[in-house]
């Protein structure tokens, strides 16, 4: 096949003898490049027209991903087959080419590398997606472990494809074979240098593996509520409530305590205080709370206590704990309970609103005066000082102390 390939291009230079050879191996180049590359085209044409199966899915978008890297590697190749036939190029010159060839080459095939890896991970997790999980805590533990890998990978394929093509050139090659056998400076500032990047790359894989944060976890950091948006292999971006973004180096996750509130479950209690007279019924609260909580939509049925976990010398305060599915729905049932157990309170239970007491006690005979009593607010006593401790006009004791 490639002898009959080869005498076709043989034939073709005989034919255009009468010009330059130079002039006929470029041009024979040409033309052989622009064959493979619409033959490639027509070929991932004929692929992409394939019926909907799911297989048939399957190599569509992988041809369609693929479809331009393929075409120039098929491009590549065959100007390679054909350099032997240009005869008009000089020994060094047609070394060169199949360098510069060979070059192109290892970069479209790493990059062909790193977007088939992204197709294969983008297809697994929308096959995640697609599932039906009761918590969505195995998910998103996935799609942390694929997305972070994947960009680790594609870091390590690009050094790996960037590295391979350099060492094609002799010149580059002993530049990188001295540079990494040294031991001398310049391996310590490089290595200085990158260590942040490398520390974070380092700390990348280990999110991945012990996973103390996860895609769309809630964290608490600087006493903002964040969700994790996006782990990359340097940084994590946290979306705040409010739509503002942390930047936060991934390193951070593994050297400082944090909170996260979705670790093992994304259900969450949440907490919602009562200050209330020490007149307030409990027993009937308590029930109205229970009422409330369970007409609550937000409720996820699992737990429920209201208990008095706090006095001051002017009201009692009452603790009601309710059971949610995550933390935002949480929120929202707190704010619910509030609103309506207030509401409640204030309609069938007036006298269990806070309230301040102030005592008069009676200097003469020490007793107390009750100021609830209704002829007492009307008609307040009136309190007359003591015998003897009267500094009036006409007592005889003006401008004494």
């Amino acid at each position: 096949m490639s002898q009959h390939f080869t005498n076709i291009l043989f034939a073709f230079s005989n034919a255009l003898s009468w010009l330059p050879p130079a002039l006929v191996s470029v041009l024979m180049l040409v033309i052989v490049g622009l064959t493979a590359f619409y033959a490639g085209h027509g070929a991932s044409a004929l692929i992409l027209r394939i019926p909907g199966t799911r297989s048939g899915a399957m190599i569509r978008n992988t041809v369609s991903a693929l479809r331009r890297p393929m075409q120039i590697m098929v491009t590549l190749l065959t100007l390679l087959a054909a350099l032997p036939a240009a005869t008009g190029f000089s020994y060094e010159e047609e070394q060169n080419l199949r360098l510069f060839f060979f070059f192109l080459l290892i970069l479209v095939f790493g990059f062909s590398l790193i977007s088939m890896f992204r197709l294969l991970s983008e297809a697994y997790l929308n096959r995640l997606a697609r599932l039906d999980y009761a918590d969505d805590i195995m998910a998103r533990a996935h799609q942390t472990q694929i997305k972070v890998l994947r960009r680790l990978g594609e870091i390590l394929i690009g050094l790996i494809t960037v590295a391979s093509a350099l060492m094609l050139f002799p010149s580059v090659k002993q530049y990188g074979v001295s540079l990494f056998a040294s031991a001398g400076a310049a391996s310590l500032i490089v290595g200085l240098s990158a260590r942040g990047l490398l520390t974070n790359l380092i700390a990348g894989v280990q999110i991945a593996i012990t996973q103390p944060i996860r895609m769309e976890d809630l964290v608490v950091i600087n006493g903002d509520w964040c969700w994790v948006e996006e782990i990359t292999a340097t940084y994590v971006v946290l979306r705040v409530w409010d739509w503002r973004r942390h930047i936060v180096p991934i390193s951070y996750f593994l050297e400082n305590r944090f909170e996260n509130w979705t670790h093992n479950s994304a259900a969450i209690t949440g907490v919602v205080f009562l200050w209330l007279d020490y007149d307030a019924p409990m027993d009937e609260i308590r029930d109205m709370l229970r009422e409330i909580v369970r007409n609550c939509p937000l409720w996820d049925g699992k737990v429920f206590d209201a208990q008095v976990s706090d006095c001051t010398d002017q009201a009692m305060s009452v603790r009601v704990i309710a059971s949610a599915r995550n933390a935002m729905q949480s929120w929202d049932l707190r704010c619910d309970i509030r609103e309506k157990a207030i509401a409640c309170i204030r309609e069938k239970f007036p006298q269990a609103l806070p309230r301040r007491r102030v005592a008069f006690v009676s200097p003469e005979t020490g007793a107390r005066l009750d100021i609830t009593d209704p002829d007492t607010l009307l008609s307040p006593p009136v309190h007359r000082p003591p015998p003897g401790s009267y500094m009036g006009p006409g007592s005889g004791r003006e401008g004494k102390g």
